[in-house]
C-alpha cells in the first residue's frame, strides 16, 4: 500500500513537472513568435523590462512583448526605438534603476506626480545623450542629485521640484548650454549657489536658461556677484524660502531680461543695490522677510512693476515717496513694517489696476484721503498700527479698509477700526445651472455633468495680482486653460477653480479640477496627456500669472488603485482555449507569488510599515505616553485643517491649532509631501518624546500616521518661539529678568535630557526657534526630530552624520562627525548670546560668537558690549544685574574644545546663581513669585510682564 501511494505521488509530481515544462515551452514559443513580428528594438524592450521589473500599478496596456507595436500607453517610439516615457499621475510605484541608461534613444522622461516612486536617481542617467526633457516633479525621489546630470548636453527642461533631494546643487548643471527651464524648488538642497571658477562649471554659464527656480530649499551663503551677467537671458530668478545671507549683488541689474525676482524669506541684509531701478521689465519684485537696511529704494523707472513686496525688513525711516504714484502698473503693494513715514498721497489710490495695499506697522501719519477717483479694482487697504489721525473715505466704497491701532480710532467704533479683514469667500468657479446629484466618487462639473475630474493644486509662484484680486483674473485663467486643452485636442469639457489662497510661502494656490468630455472618466491616455501638458509647461498662461507648478492627484477613475502588476511578458498568442486558460492560471499564480514575495521584502526593508502597524495596535511598551489619533479626529478638531487654525509653517509643512473632544487645546504639526521632516525624524521624535517628561520640555500628546499623513500632536504653547519674542514680532518685549528665567528653564530641560533621562539624549538642534514660551513665558525645549539616544559608551561620543543649524553648530562636531552632550552646550551658548543681542547667530554676514569675543572689554561697564546688545535691554528700567557673569558663562559654552565647556548640570547651577544675584528665587516657577523680593525696580507697583500679576510696593 505504501509503495502504491509513493508511486502515485511520484506520478502526480511528475505530471506537475510536465505541466510546468509545457507552460514554459509555450511561453518560449509565444515569446519567439512575438519577437519575430515585434516593432520594438530588442535591446530597448529588454531595458524597459528590466527598468520596470520592480514597478507597480503600470497601465493595463503594458502587456505583450512589443511596446511600440502594441502601443503601450505612455510609450512613444521612433524607428522601433523608445523615444518617450510619460507616466504622470497614474500612481506608479517603485524605484528608478540604472537600466534606464540602456534606452539610448530616449528623449523625454516624465514620471511626474507619482509620489510612491522613491529612492535616488541613478548616476547612469547621465548616459542618456539624447534626453531633452527630464520631468520628475511631485515624486518621492531622495538623496543627492548626481553630478552626471551635467552630461545631458541636449537637455532643455529639467524639473526635479517637489521631491526630497538633499545635498548641494550640482555645479555640473552649468554645462547644460541648451537648458531653458531649471526647476529644483521644494526640495532639501543645501550649500551655496555654485558658480564657475575657471576649472569647474556653475550656474553663471547658463546664459540661455530663462527660468531659475530654487525656492523652498536650504541654500545658504551669499549670492555670488558672478551669478549674473549682461549676457544672460534669465526672466525668472526665484530663490525664496532659503537660508541665503549677505546682500543682493548689484550685478543683478545687468540681466535686463528679468521679469520676476523673489528673494523673500531668507536672511539677506545690507542695502538694496541702487541700480535695481534699471530692471525696467520686472513685473514682480518680492524681497520681504529679510533684514535689509538703508533707505527704501527709489523704483521710479520700473514702469512694468505689478507686484511689490518689501515687508518685514529693517529699512531706515523713509518718507512715503512720490515715486509710488509713478508706477501706474501696480496691482499689489505689500510694505508692512518697512519704516515708512509721512502721509500717503491721494494720487496713489488712483493707480488704475491697484487691488491690494498693505502698509501696516509703519509710521504713516496725517490724514488718509482715498479720494473719489480711486481704483475700482481696490479690494483691500490695510494700514493698521500706524499714526494716522484722520480719514476721508469716498461714499459707497466697497473695498475693505483696516485702520485699527491708529490714533483716529481711539475708542471709536467705525467699521474700519476693526482689525478683522473681510475679503469674502475664496473664489470658486460660478455655476449657472442646477447641479445634479452625483453618485459616490463623482463630482458635478461647471456644466452640471457628473464625472470623475482630473484634479490637483495649481501653484503660481509670482503672480502680478493678489489672492483677493478681481475675479476676472480667475475667469480668464479658466478660459485660457480650456482654450489650450482644445487646441491640443484633449477631451476636456470644462475646468473649475476653487480654494484660492496665498500659502505660508507666499505662493498663490488654487484647486484645479478638469472634467472629461463624453464619458464620465478620462481614459489612461487622456490622463497621461493632461499630466504631460501641465508638467512640462506646454500650457502657458499669460504673463500676469507668472511661473506656475501643478501638483496632480493620482487619477483612479473613482476606483481604488490597482495592485502591483508584473511588467514581464504576458503571452498573447492564440494557441487554443484550454492551453491559454492553463497558461493564464499559471501566470496568475506566479504573479501572486511574486507579489506576496515583493510585499514581504518591501515590508522587511521598510521599517516604518511594520512600525506603523505596531503603533496603531499600541504594541510598543515605550509608546505608552503617546496617544494614537486617527486622521478623521485631527481633521475634525482643526475644522478640516482650515487656514483660520493655521498658526505657523516651516519646511516640514504647517502647524494647526486644534481643540480635542475633551476641550484640550493642542498644536498639530502636519508634514507635507517632500518636507524637511522625513519618516526617520517623525519616528524619532515620537519615540523620544514618549519617554521623557519634564516641565521644560514640550509634551507630546499623540501622533497620526495614516492615509499617507505624518502628524505630531503637542501641547499648545501659546507665546510661540523665543526667536519671535526676541525680535518683537509677536508683540512681546523681554526684559532682562524674564530672559534670565527663560534661559534657566531651557537649561533645566536640556539638563534633564543629558543627565536624568534613561538613556540620556542629545538634542542636536538647540536654537531659539526650538525653544517655545507658554502663557507665562516659561521655556519649553521642542523639536526632537534630530535627537539621539546616548547610552553608556567607552568613547564618550557617537560618530554620526552632521545635523543641526548653521550658526549654532558645534565646530568640533562639524569637523569630526563626533557628537557629544557638549555639542548641545555649544548651541546653548549661542542661544545665550542671542539673549543679550537679540540677533540671529549670523547677522549681516557676521558671526555673533566672534563679534562678542572681539568686542568684549572686561575693564568696562557691561563689558563694552552696548553696541551689540539688544536696545530693548538698554531702554528698560530693569537693571542688568549679572549680565557680565551671564556673558562669561556663554563664552565658556562656546569654547572650541568640548572638554573646556561646562556640562548642562554645571550650567544650570551657574545660571541659578546669576538669578539669585538678581534677587530672584530660581526654585519657583510662577512669574509673580519669582519677582517677589526683586530689588532691581523701585517706586510704584510693578506689573509682571505678560501676566495679570503685580508686586505691591
Amino acid at each position: 500500500m505504501r509503495v502504491f501511494v509513493s508511486v502515485m505521488r511520484l506520478r502526480v509530481f511528475g505530471s506537475r513537472i510536465w505541466c510546468l515544462r509545457f507552460v514554459l515551452f509555450l511561453a518560449f514559443v509565444c515569446s519567439e513568435v512575438g519577437y519575430g513580428a515585434a516593432q520594438t528594438d530588442s535591446q530597448d524592450y529588454a531595458a524597459l523590462s528590466a527598468l520596470t521589473k520592480d514597478w507597480g500599478n503600470l497601465p493595463s496596456s503594458w502587456t505583450g512583448g512589443d511596446p511600440c507595436g502594441s502601443k503601450w500607453e505612455g510609450i512613444t517610439c521612433i524607428n522601433s526605438h523608445i523615444s518617450s516615457i510619460t507616466l504622470s499621475s497614474v500612481g506608479v510605484t517603485g524605484k528608478l534603476s540604472g537600466d534606464l541608461a540602456s534606452l539610448s534613444d530616449l528623449e523625454t522622461l516624465d514620471l511626474s506626480y507619482n509620489k510612491e516612486l522613491t529612492g535616488s536617481l541613478p548616476s547612469t542617467i547621465g548616459k542618456l545623450s539624447k534626453l531633452t526633457n527630464l520631468i520628475l516633479l511631485g515624486c518621492g525621489f531622495s538623496g543627492p542629485i548626481p553630478d552626471s546630470i551635467g552630461s545631458l548636453s541636449q537637455l532643455v527642461y529639467l524639473s526635479l521640484n517637489s521631491n526630497k533631494f538633499t545635498g548641494s546643487v550640482p555645479a555640473s548643471i552649468g554645462n547644460l548650454k541648451k537648458l531653458y527651464w531649471l526647476d529644483l524648488s521644494d526640495n532639501q538642497l543645501s550649500g551655496s549657489i555654485p558658480v564657475s571658477d575657471g576649472t569647474t562649471p556653475g550656474l553663471d554659464l547658463l546664459l540661455d536658461t530663462k527660468h531659475f527656480h530654487f525656492g523652498m530649499n536650504r541654500l545658504s551663503g551669499s549670492i555670488p556677484s558672478s551669478l549674473f551677467s549682461a549676457d544672460m537671458t534669465m526672466i525668472h530668478a526665484l530663490f525664496d524660502n532659503n537660508n541665503l545671507t549677505g546682500s543682493i549683488p548689484s550685478t543683478i541689474a545687468l540681466v535686463q531680461t528679468l521679469e520676476a525676482i523673489r528673494f523673500d524669506r531668507n536672511s539677506l541684509n545690507g542695502t538694496l543695490p541702487s541700480n535695481l531701478n534699471e530692471l525696467t521689465h520686472v513685473n514682480e519684485l518680492v524681497l520681504s522677510n529679510n533684514a535689509f537696511t538703508g533707505p527704501v529704494p527709489n523704483l521710479t523707472d520700473m514702469s512694468n512693476l505689478n507686484y511689490l513686496d518689501m515687508s518685514n525688513n529693517s529699512f531706515e525711516a523713509t518718507n512715503v515717496s512720490q515715486w509710488l504714484t509713478t508706477l501706474q502698473s501696480l496691482t499689489t503693494v505689500m510694505m508692512e513694517r518697512t519704516g515708512l513715514e509721512g502721509q500717503l498721497p491721494v494720487e496713489f489710490f488712483s493707480i488704475p489696476q491697484l487691488q491690494t495695499v498693505v502698509m501696516k506697522g509703519n509710521q504713516l501719519s496725517g490724514e488718509l484721503d482715498i479720494g473719489s477717483t480711486y481704483s475700482r479694482q481696490l479690494e483691500l487697504i490695510d494700514l493698521q498700527s500706524n499714526s494716522i489721525d484722520a480719514v476721508t473715505v469716498p461714499p459707497g466704497y466697497n473695498f475693505t479698509l483696516v485702520l485699527a491701532d491708529n490714533p483716529l480710532c481711539g475708542g471709536a467704533t467705525f467699521p474700519y477700526c476693526n482689525n478683522q479683514q473681510d475679503l469674502g469667500s475664496p473664489y470658486t468657479t460660478p455655476v449657472f445651472c442646477v447641479p445634479p446629484k452625483c453618485s459616490s466618487g463623482q463630482t458635478s462639473s461647471p456644466t452640471c455633468k457628473c464625472a470623475h475630474p482630473y484634479t490637483g493644486t495649481l501653484i503660481f509662484r509670482a503672480p502680478s495680482f493678489s489672492a483677493s484680486g478681481n475675479p476676472k483674473y480667475f475667469t480668464d485663467l479658466q478660459q485660457s486653460l480650456l482654450s489650450s486643452f482644445a487646441s491640443l485636442k484633449l477631451p476636456v469639457d470644462s475646468v473649475s477653480l476653487s480654494d484660492v489662497a496665498t500659502d505660508a510661502f507666499g505662493y498663490l494656490n488654487m484647486h484645479l479640477a478638469i472634467f472629461p468630455a463624453g464619458p464620465a472618466s478620462f481614459n489612461k491616455t487622456g490622463v497621461l496627456s493632461l499630466g504631460f501638458v501641465l508638467s512640462n509647461q506646454t500650457y502657458k498662461p499669460s504673463k500676469e500669472y507668472g511661473p506656475y507648478v501643478f501638483i496632480a492627484d493620482i487619477y483612479t477613475n473613482g476606483a481604488s488603485p490597482r495592485s502591483k502588476s508584473s511588467s514581464g511578458v504576458i503571452i498573447g498568442a492564440a494557441v487554443g482555449g484550454s492551453v491559454l486558460v492553463l497558461l493564464l492560471i499559471c501566470a496568475g499564480g506566479y504573479a501572486c507569488y511574486q507579489k506576496r514575495r515583493a510585499e514581504k521584502a518591501k515590508q522587511q526593508t521598510n521599517s516604518f510599515v511594520s512600525w506603523e502597524k505596531q503603533q496603531t495596535d499600541l504594541g510598543l511598551p515605550h509608546m505608552k505616553g503617546a496617544r494614537y489619533f486617527s486622521f478623521k479626529e485631527l481633521q475634525k478638531c482643526t475644522n478640516n485643517f482650515s487656514e483660520d487654525n493655521n498658526i505657523g509653517a516651516g519646511g516640514y509643512g504647517k502647524v494647526y491649532k486644534g481643540t480635542l473632544e475633551d476641550n484640550q487645546i493642542v498644536a498639530i504639526k502636519r508634514s507635507q509631501e517632500g518636507s524637511m521632516q522625513g519618516t526617520k525624524e517623525f519616528k524619532n521624535e515620537i519615540e523620544l518624546l514618549s519617554r521623557v517628561h519634564h516641565k521644560n520640555l514640550v509634551k507630546l500628546v499623540g501622533f497620526c500616521c495614516e492615509q499617507g499623513e505624518q502628524m505630531l500632536v503637542y501641547e499648545f504653547v501659546s507665546k510661540g518661539t523665543l526667536t519671535e519674542s526676541l525680535s518683537g514680532k509677536n508683540g512681546i518685549q523681554l526684559d532682562w529678568i524674564r530672559r534670565l528665567m527663560i534661559t534657566l528653564g531651557a537649561a533645566r530641560g536640556l539638563h534633564y535630557l543629558h543627565e536624568l533621562a534613561d538613556p540620556p539624549i542629545i538634542h542636536r538642534d538647540i536654537k531659539s526657534t526650538n525653544i517655545l514660551l507658554d502663557e507665562r513665558l516659561n521655556a519649553k525645549v521642542a523639536d526632537f526630530g534630530l535627537s539621539k539616544l546616548f547610552g553608556d559608551t567607552e568613547k564618550g561620543h557617537m560618530t554620526t552624520q552632521v545635523k543641526g543649524t548653521m550658526g549654532y553648530l558645534d565646530p568640533e562636531y562639524f569637523m569630526t562627525n563626533q557628537v557629544t552632550e557638549k555639542s548641545d552646550v555649544f548651541s546653548f551658548g549661542v542661544v545665550m548670546m542671542e539673549m543679550v543681542t537679540a540677533r540671529m547667530p549670523i547677522h549681516k554676514g557676521k558671526y555673533v560668537v566672534k563679534e562678542i569675543k572681539t568686542t568684549i572689554d572686561r575693564t568696562k561697564d557691561l563689558y563694552n558690549l552696548e553696541v551689540l546688545m539688544d536696545p530693548v535691554l538698554l531702554t528698560t528700567t530693569t537693571l542688568l544685574v549679572g549680565l557680565e557673569k551671564f556673558v562669561d558663562l556663554a563664552l565658556k559654552c562656546v569654547e572650541e574644545a568640548g572638554v573646556d565647556r561646562p556640562t548642562m548640570g554645571e550650567l544650570v547651577k551657574e545660571i541659578e546663581n546669576i538669578v539669585k544675584l538678581a534677587g530672584l528665587n530660581p526654585n519657583l516657577e510662577s512669574a509673580s513669585v519669582a519677582y517677589s523680593g526683586y530689588e532691581g525696580v523701585s517706586g510704584e507697583d510693578v506689573h509682571i510682564p505678560y501676566t495679570n500679576d503685580y508686586i505691591l510696593r
